[in-house]
């Protein structure tokens, strides 16, 4: 099962993606459980809001991989496991450290993301991946902002074509958009 998450900043969706996998875990699922964290603390910003969603996921047992680029390479370094829930989050940071940082996969981001995405749906029970909304953003863009959203965009909608199910969070109220 593959759920992807959407919403605004601070509209909830991570604390909801997070209560899937715990709901999850309730009916009967005894695999491990990933959460697999893609933003790169640049600053104290940065630090307080990885500090704040590991204060959110503490005790509920994840096991924390990292990943800023390379989220393939992880993936496959994963045992499949048909009981693993997976967690990754946030998509947008990891399209930006892909699109923008130098190991970063570039022009090739879109393709190398859902190669990613493919593997870790492959390898576990239930894969939900969190992701922003950012097109209806009131201030012109950059050129870079741009192709960032492109990206971003792309992988979006490649993502809920996959998905099985799709829930966009408004503040805090899951609003189910797909559903199989």
């Amino acid at each position: 099962m593959f759920h992807l998450v959407t919403g605004g900043s601070g509209s909830g969706k991570s604390e909801y993606a997070e209560n899937l996998i715990e709901g999850w875990k309730t009916k009967g699922t005894d695999g491990r459980k990933y959460y697999i964290a893609t933003m790169m603390p640049f600053g104290k910003e940065t630090q307080a809001k990885i500090a704040r969603h590991r204060q959110m996921r503490a005790g509920k047992g994840f096991q924390t991989l990292e990943c800023y680029t390379g989220l393939p390479k992880i993936a496959r370094e994963l045992p499949k496991d048909h009981n693993a829930l997976a967690l990754l989050e946030c998509m947008s940071n990891l399209a930006a450290n892909e699109l923008y940082q130098e190991e970063g996969a570039g022009n090739g981001t879109v393709e190398f993301v859902m190669e990613g995405i493919r593997i870790l749906r492959e390898k576990s029970s239930l894969l939900v991946a969190v992701t922003n909304e950012v097109f209806s953003e009131s201030a012109e863009d950059t050129e870079e902002m741009q192709r960032y959203k492109k990206v971003l965009g792309e992988i979006n909608r490649q993502m809920a074509a996959m998905a099985d199910r799709v829930t966009e969070v408004v503040y805090g109220i899951p609003l189910e958009v797909k559903s199989r």
